[in-house]
């Protein structure tokens, strides 16, 4: 499968991007080989369980996060799931009650774009 395996290097890839994450702090973070890291990023290795729950842990994600899989994203879908990681990223520290602001915040930006 590897399809399977290149699209959860894909979304790894993504993730780390977007919090802004070298492959290298991510290999620091997880306890892995920096090369390894690229590797699995690439789909080139094919990694265990263990492996997956390291590289979660490291990057402070659930699997449904990851496990979106849109392997035939076309480039609209890809820059919309792009923003979607990087929202999360910037969103992972910030209370319950400033999550709400942003959410006030971005439908009266929506509403704008109308």
């Amino acid at each position: 499968m590897p399809d399977l395996r290149n699209s959860l290097g894909n979304r790894i890839r993504a993730i780390r991007n977007a919090k802004g994450l070298t492959q290298q702090n991510l290999a620091d973070l997880s306890g892995l080989d920096y090369r390894y890291i690229g590797a699995i990023e690439r789909g080139g290795r094919n990694f265990s369980i263990d492996t997956l729950e390291k590289v979660l842990v490291a990057l402070e994600i659930s699997l449904n996060e990851l496990a979106y899989l849109g392997i035939e994203q076309s480039a609209k879908e890809s820059v919309r799931w792009e923003a979607v990681d990087q929202f999360i990223a910037n969103t992972e520290r910030l209370s319950e009650e400033q999550i709400e602001i942003l959410r006030r915040v971005n439908q009266e930006v929506l509403r704008a774009f109308k």
